[in-house]
């Protein structure tokens, strides 16, 4: 299949990101391709979709409302030898069930293929989540 047009490139985006909100993780595992693979740059590794998902599994049953503000998408054009995809700029407001809210500015950078995340590479300072993973501690105890 030929890479995806930009219409469906945005609303791939848009459900994706709508699923991680509504903590639904078989919409978001509807978003990965079956191959797809996730980088951190935290981590400095790849994982694969299933243990992503159980990632955002835990991420969901642990904070009572997430949401993306001030995103900003831009198409990233594909070639014959590369995939098409787009790059996401966006603040992640999540709330603790303890009561925490994380503020965490991250970039996404997105390759598409046959209409799903193929690839998924995830930018972001890791002193925000540091900081929110020990209040909801501090706050559970």
């Amino acid at each position: 299949m030929t890479a995806p047009d930009d219409d469906r490139i945005l609303a791939l985006a848009d459900r994706f990101i709508a699923a991680i909100q509504a903590g639904d993780i078989k919409a978001v595992k509807a978003c990965y391709h079956s191959e797809a693979e996730v980088w951190l740059n935290t981590a400095g590794v790849a994982v694969n979709r299933e243990a992503n998902l159980a990632v955002l599994a835990a991420f969901a049953a642990k904070t009572s409302e997430r949401r993306y503000e001030d995103r900003r998408i831009r198409i990233l054009p594909g070639g014959p030898n590369r995939p098409g995809g787009y790059v996401q700029q966006h603040v992640l407001h999540a709330t603790h069930k303890a009561g925490p809210v994380l503020v965490l500015p991250a970039v996404l950078v997105c390759q598409i293929q046959d209409d799903r995340i193929i690839r998924l590479e995830e930018y972001f300072d890791s002193a925000p989540l540091i900081a929110w993973r020990a209040q909801a501690d501090a706050a559970a105890a």
